[in-house]
């Protein structure tokens, strides 16, 4: 353990509460939409079909632009010639060529070779050992949480005699708790044991949470100490919360805290952390002054 970053986890179950009611009832920033929360025209909440939205949009979900991810994705889908991208058994029987150009169409894909080798694998990988449909996977874990995950980081196939990842990125660290918030959320999936699910940090997630000062403290080195610090106090924070009759988990805090950095933190001063959006900012009151920097892998932090 690094002595010069510390957790504060009171800190943290009070802004916790905070930030959840405040999102649930006006928004963080005046707002409580997802990009994701869309589903494509004619697509039904809990169907099939928004299931293999989520899934195959999610898993090729790092480094972008959420809002304009999303949106290719709903044009895609929306476009009856790229539409079959949905569709895990018309992606295997395309050619890869054919399914690298269609994804750039509207923009889906940024990184092309890789984008598209992710989303055939998996897109293939449900074809060929879940009938095209995620939810069989899900039933055979049981539809249990951690056992999805564990899954997804396990599950592998035979390529040129080596082994290769059923499902590459859906088994990160930050996508697969994401796909699962999504489900349930977005689809409306009952999937068990959720408030054993990190919250899945990304660089927006890690600037409010640093910003508000649950991990705090001197570090300038790689993200993924950081990010594994912030995974780890959300957890212990939201420990013994309820919302309702059911515990309060730290993937209730992914969407508020996203809010909270995209709106306004992204704002502060990358030195000082002065920010204009504080005094509407419903987290002021938390809000640490100093060093937050996030580019790439590299976080300097000095609050």
């Amino acid at each position: 353990m690094d002595p010069q970053i510390m957790n504060n986890i009171e800190r943290g179950q009070a802004i916790a509460r905070l930030l959840f009611e405040s999102f649930r009832d006006k928004g963080i920033h005046g707002r409580n939409d997802m990009p994701e929360d869309k589903p494509p025209p004619g697509v039904q909440v809990g169907s099939l079909g928004q299931v293999l939205f989520i899934t195959l949009t999610v898993a090729i979900d790092y480094q972008r632009d959420a809002d304009a991810l999303w949106e290719s994705s709903r044009k895609t889908f929306t476009d009856a010639e790229t539409r079959y991208l949905f569709d895990p058994a018309a992606v295997h029987a395309a050619e890869p060529t054919r399914v690298r150009m269609d994804l750039s169409k509207y923009g889906v894909s940024k990184k092309p070779k890789k984008d598209s080798d992710i989303w055939r694998t998996v897109a293939i990988t449900f074809h060929k050992k879940w009938r095209g449909d995620p939810r069989n996977f899900l039933a055979d874990c049981g539809w249990d949480a951690v056992t999805i995950l564990q899954r997804l980081s396990a599950d592998s196939h035979l390529v040129a005699g080596r082994r290769r990842p059923d499902y590459p990125y859906l088994r990160g660290p930050k996508i697969g708790p994401l796909w699962l918030r999504m489900l349930s959320d977005n689809v409306g999936l009952s999937i068990q044991r959720l408030d054993e699910v990190p919250i899945p940090v990304d660089v927006h997630i890690a600037r409010a949470s640093l910003a508000i000062g649950i991990v705090r403290g001197r570090y300038d080195g790689g993200g993924s100490e950081i990010y594994e610090r912030i995974r780890r106090a959300w957890a212990a924070a939201v420990k013994g919360l309820k919302i309702g009759e059911r515990p309060m988990r730290a993937l209730d805090l992914d969407e508020p805290l996203w809010h909270l950095s995209k709106y306004g933190c992204t704002s502060r001063h990358l030195e000082t952390g002065t920010c204009p959006k504080y005094g509407s900012c419903e987290a002021r009151a938390f809000c640490v002054l100093g060093k937050v920097i996030i580019q790439g892998n590299q976080v300097t932090l000095d609050t």
